[in-house]
This record gives structure tokens, sequence and C-alpha cells, in this order.
């Protein structure tokens, strides 16, 4: 396994298991990604390989931020695309964006199809049960899809697809 695929596997395990506890991905785990990027890409090729981490990095945040400024995706997920895009280098990053958008669409439809199964089975459910849920705004926070998975997911398939 190459460094980069031990880079990506770190980062993105920090990530998924920080995405699925807390729904929120610290900073330091796409720090981390960018540091670790902008050092493995500057020891195997240089000034080019730094170039090639720092574009990746911006093309990173680029593919995500027009998402986050309409409100469908957290910063947190941005920032770990840029991480992952100074490991990955631009080339790689996008190649990486086409499989996340895959999987996260994947995740979308199995998430609905939970909720939907879960709505069906609920109406059979106590009145008292659905009417707490609703009153104490628990249905805006579930209605949030973890995205982490799905970076890292897309990422992986980039690496390994070679």
């Amino acid at each position: 396994m190459t460094a980069q695929a031990w880079i990506a596997a770190v980062v993105g395990i920090a990530a998924v298991s920080d995405d699925l506890a807390r729904r929120q991905i610290a900073n330091w785990i796409p720090a981390a990604a960018f540091c670790a990027g902008l050092i493995l890409k500057t020891t195997q090729a240089g000034w080019r390989g730094a170039g090639s981490s720092l574009l990746g990095a911006a093309a990173g945040a680029g593919v995500f931020l027009v998402f986050y400024l309409a409100g469908g995706m957290g910063g947190g997920d941005v920032k770990l695309m840029a991480g992952f895009g100074a490991v990955l280098g631009t080339k790689l990053l996008l190649e990486a964006a086409l499989w996340t958008a895959g999987c996260g669409g994947l995740m979308a439809a199995f998430a609905i199809g939970v909720r939907s199964i879960r709505a069906f089975w609920g109406r059979f459910g106590s009145p008292q049960k659905r009417a707490t849920v609703s009153e104490h705004g628990e249905g805006k926070r579930l209605e949030a899809i973890p995205y982490a998975p799905a970076i890292t997911a897309g990422v992986w398939l980039a690496l390994v697809a070679k």
C-alpha cells in the first residue's frame, strides 16, 4: 500500500468516525490531510508536487464550496475534500469527486428509503411518541446525512480503481 493510500485510510477512518459520532468533522482531520499531502507530494516531486498538492486542495474546496454556500453541505465536508485534494492532486481529486457524488447519491437514496419505511411503520406507533420527537426539533437534525463516508469512499475508489 502506498503512502498516499495510508494517508487516505487514516484520514478517512478518522473523518467517518467523527462524522458518524458527532455529525461534525474536527478541524484537525482535514488539516492533517493537507499537511501530510503537501509533505508527501513535495518529497515525491519537489516544487511540482507542492504545486499539485496546493492546486488539489483548492480544487477540493472549490468542488463542494457551491453546495456549502447553497446550504446543502457542511463546512467540514468542504475542508475534508480540500485536505484529500492535497493528498491526491488535481487530476485524481476530480475523479474522486465523481466517485463521491455517486456514493453520496446511493447514501441519500438509502436514507430516503429507510425514512420512508420508518414513516410508514410510524403511522402505527403511538401519537405521543411522534409528538415528542417533533416538539424537540430532532426531526431537522436527523434529516442531515453525514457525508464523510461518501467522501472517503469516493477517494478510496479513485485510488483503488487504478
